[in-house]
């Protein structure tokens, strides 16, 4: 067995251990967030048939990595911030976009993609923390932006996103988490959108995630080990 395979089995039994002391009966998707990882290590990924899906941070790495990568079964979802200039080719790349956090960048995605013919699932990125350094709407203008997605034709909203706080703090980082979880409650309320996915928890607090109502969990580091970055 390889290394990443090993890596993946025992973040995999973790998932499973979290959703059992959680009482659910649910899954929580396993995302393999490949930023700076190689074509070789991700088809090494691939061979875990738990991972479902690819994560990447910026649409000019995963352009370079698509053009090799062939065929799979995995799916590609786009993970960091977009900026608006990279709409069209984020649009032409991923199967998902989980970073969507302004009306203006939902309607520019929605006119590429109805211009490709597609119809995008995407997430809306909230910023819980509230720290600057972070991507992601406020929670107050939540509503807003998913009121003004709901109209879009070219645009299939899936649910929510957030990125955990930068602490040591375990209930710091799980009151941020209960707060998206609340947040996509009263929003399907609001819309009648079943709104299934909730991403959220990465390598170092995808248990805490989980805990909180995690559909979905981005891992990294833990996989394939600590970055090299050029």
């Amino acid at each position: 067995m390889s290394e990443i395979i090993s890596r993946a089995q025992a973040i995999y039994d973790r998932i499973q251990n979290a959703l059992t002391l959680a009482g659910r009966k649910d899954k929580a998707e396993f995302v393999a967030v490949s930023k700076t990882r190689t074509v070789d290590e991700m088809h090494e990924a691939e061979n875990f048939p738990y991972i479902g899906s690819f994560g990447e941070n910026r649409v000019q790495e995963a352009e370079a990595k698509r053009r090799i990568y062939g065929t799979s079964r995995i799916t590609w979802r786009l993970i960091g911030h977009l900026q608006a200039n990279k709409a069209r080719k984020a649009v032409e790349l991923f199967d998902a976009i989980d970073s969507v956090d302004s009306i203006e960048l939902a309607q520019r995605i929605d006119r590429i993609a109805g211009e490709t013919g597609k119809v995008i699932p995407v997430l809306l990125e909230v910023n819980t923390s509230g720290e600057a350094s972070k991507s992601g709407t406020a929670p107050e203008n939540l509503p807003q932006l998913a009121d003004a997605v709901m109209q879009l034709q070219n645009l299939r909203l899936d649910g929510l996103m957030t990125v955990g706080p930068i602490t040591e703090s375990e209930a710091e980082i799980r009151r941020a988490f209960a707060s998206l979880r609340e947040l996509a409650e009263s929003a399907r309320t609001r819309t009648g959108l079943s709104l299934p996915v909730l991403s959220m928890g990465m390598s170092g607090d995808f248990e805490a995630a989980i805990l909180e109502g995690s559909t979905m969990v981005r891992i990294g580091t833990l996989l394939f080990g600590a970055r090299e970055y050029r």
